[in-house]
């Protein structure tokens, strides 16, 4: 089974440049906890234009490509934001766009989509899961972007690590919420060909964690995955073209309860005024429990789309349903 090939400098390079005339670099900032091991910075792609990560991939996998190639639209895979970037990305530049969703998705995410004109057509688990892998394909016009296999997808992520390496040149770790792993992939590449001393951490929720499994294995398992109201992340096992690329670029993994997402989703609020959703706040859970997390810690903050009725649960000191 083939698979996309570790992220090239010089692509990564060229992905920023397309970008560039689409949105801006997204702030890291200073979370000031007075730690005694650790300083922790927060990249804050919740204020991108979609309040998430995945409007560098989609809008890098359109622009990329030839636009006689987009002429019968394109359509995704996706939990949510990968869907909403899409769609961000496929209205932008007057593209038609379709989302294949499973109907769990965060209802915020799924407005979003048909806020900006693309098609949410639903699907069950099983199905999404088959198309996220690639073990199955839907028959259809479109272009089929996979939100985790197509190379032009992970040089997209891949701006997230330059970004960081440019405002933030003495880090010593990064910690990325690892869900497909193309985010994770992406920005270790960028990391690994500039300063590759950094160690680079893939966060995960406990209740659905392949990555620490994997690890642990020596190779890719299936596991048992519980409910959870984190939707972006963890999954019943790895992607298996992904993998090579992310195992052989990652550092560790590290996992988290509901109770540590949570307090770090109010921490986030509390301290910095940031909303992030379960997936987006990972990061910092990990880094404020990792034994690893030493010196200068970014935490990517990958997304901040929850519904609002679960972000009030989370205020008011609970833990949302599944």
């Amino acid at each position: 089974m083939s698979g996309p090939r570790r992220p090239a400098l010089a692509a990564i390079e060229a992905a920023r440049k397309r970008l560039r005339s689409w949105m801006q670099p997204t702030p890291l900032v200073p979370l000031n906890l007075d730690l005694p091991d650790r300083r922790i910075f927060l990249k804050l792609e919740t204020l991108s234009p979609i309040g998430a990560f995945k409007l560098r991939p989609a809008l890098n996998a359109l622009l990329s490509r030839d636009r006689s190639g987009l002429s019968n639209g394109v359509a995704t895979v996706s939990s949510g934001n990968m869907a909403y970037g899409m769609a961000w990305a496929a209205h932008a530049l007057g593209v038609k766009m379709a989302a294949y969703m499973y109907a769990g998705a965060p209802q915020t995410k799924i407005d979003g989509v048909r806020g900006l004109g693309g098609e949410v057509r639903f699907i069950g688990m099983d199905d999404w899961w088959r198309y996220i892998t690639e073990a199955d394909r839907p028959q259809l016009c479109e272009l089929l972007i996979n939100p985790v296999t197509d190379q032009a997808v992970l040089d997209g992520n891949g701006t997230i690590g330059l970004e960081i390496l440019e405002t933030l040149p003495e880090v010593d770790a990064v910690f990325t919420p690892y869900g497909g792993g193309s985010m994770t992939a992406g920005v270790a590449s960028a990391l690994r060909a500039l300063k590759p001393q950094v160690k680079i951490i893939a966060c995960e929720d406990e209740n659905a964690a392949p990555v620490a499994a994997a690890l642990a294995a020596g190779r890719i398992v299936d596991i048992e995955t519980k409910p959870s109201f984190i939707k972006s992340i963890g999954g019943p096992s790895l992607v298996p073209q992904l993998w090579p690329v992310a195992r052989d670029l990652i550092d560790g993994a590290e996992t988290v309860s509901l109770d540590q997402v949570t307090d770090a989703m109010r921490l986030l609020f509390s301290r910095a005024k940031v909303v992030a959703e379960g997936a987006g706040a990972a990061s910092l859970a990990a880094a404020l429990s990792s034994p690893g997390a030493q010196g200068n810690v970014v935490c990517v903050i990958s997304g901040g789309n929850i519904d609002a009725d679960a972000y009030a649960t989370v205020l008011a000191g609970g833990i949302p349903r599944p």
